[in-house]
């Protein structure tokens, strides 16, 4: 049982929750910003050769798609972390 001291420690059950969660809690937020810096990209394409809506339109498609093989490829990277872990866990115990 941890003591109130442990909470601050890196190992302490005030952090174990945030090691686990915090990579999925930044997958969104690196979903979003991919979309967003494509679209927003085709869209200053649009305005410098005058070719909208098709620059934020492929802009858009990049983004999306290139967004979710990033999001798919780091969740199954830290599944597999975890599973790792969880294998070495068994192991040692």
């Amino acid at each position: 049982m941890g003591t109130r001291r442990d909470i601050g420690h890196p190992e302490g059950p005030g952090n174990k929750w945030a090691r686990e969660l915090g990579p999925f809690l930044t997958l969104g937020l690196q979903l979003a910003i991919t979309v967003v810096i494509f679209f927003l990209l085709g869209r200053w394409l649009d305005g410098k050769f005058g070719t909208s809506p098709w620059g934020m339109l492929v802009g858009l498609a990049i983004g999306i798609i290139g967004g979710f093989i990033r999001f798919f490829r780091t969740a199954i990277e830290i599944g597999n972390k975890s599973d790792a872990e969880g294998k070495k866990d068994e192991t040692e115990g």
